[in-house]
């Protein structure tokens, strides 16, 4: 049974998705069984996501390649799902800050992606491929990105011996 404190709850969901009305429903839903859950409640809750959650939840997210600045919760484990990325790449890593920059040009968001499990060169050319996309098209990527995130989070922040990460 996951049944932690309401505060803490509400901490660990908006670390895992920064979306004030997700962490409400989320949250309203609790105690849960298990992680399991959890994360299909989690799902449930980001789908669909509007325009606007997409941009309050970027706003939780550091630029690809980029250090996350601050402290917290999130900002930390944006730390390590970047960190799985490999070595630095002086070519690649400049690919990624000039994809970066057109990202943000043409869809005026940070490009979000999910990182844990992909290395830089992937990153880049998932970059690349998307910076063709139309505009809704690529809100609904984002969107999914967001979700892969979130399921990813909440797995680490609630897992099944308890321990918080």
């Amino acid at each position: 049974m996951l049944d932690v404190p309401d505060p803490e709850l509400r901490e660990r969901l908006t670390a895992a998705l920064g979306i004030a009305r997700w962490v409400d429903e989320v949250a309203a839903q609790a105690p849960y069984p298990d992680v399991a859950t959890l994360v299909a409640a989690g799902r449930s809750a980001a789908t669909p996501l509007s325009d606007a959650e997409l941009d309050e939840a970027v706003a939780h997210h550091p630029r690809i390649g980029e250090r996350a600045e601050g402290t917290g919760t999130a900002l930390r484990l944006s730390a390590g799902e970047q960190s799985g990325l490999g070595r630095a790449d002086e070519g690649v890593d400049a690919a990624i800050a000039r994809g970066n920059a057109v990202y943000e040009e043409r869809f005026g968001r940070v490009f979000l992606i999910r990182a844990a499990g992909r290395t830089r060169e992937e990153v880049a050319d998932e970059l690349q491929r998307r910076l063709t996309n139309a505009p809704e098209e690529e809100a609904e990527e984002a969107k999914e990105q967001l979700r892969q995130i979130m399921e990813l989070r909440l797995r680490t922040l609630f897992p099944e011996d308890g321990a918080a990460a």
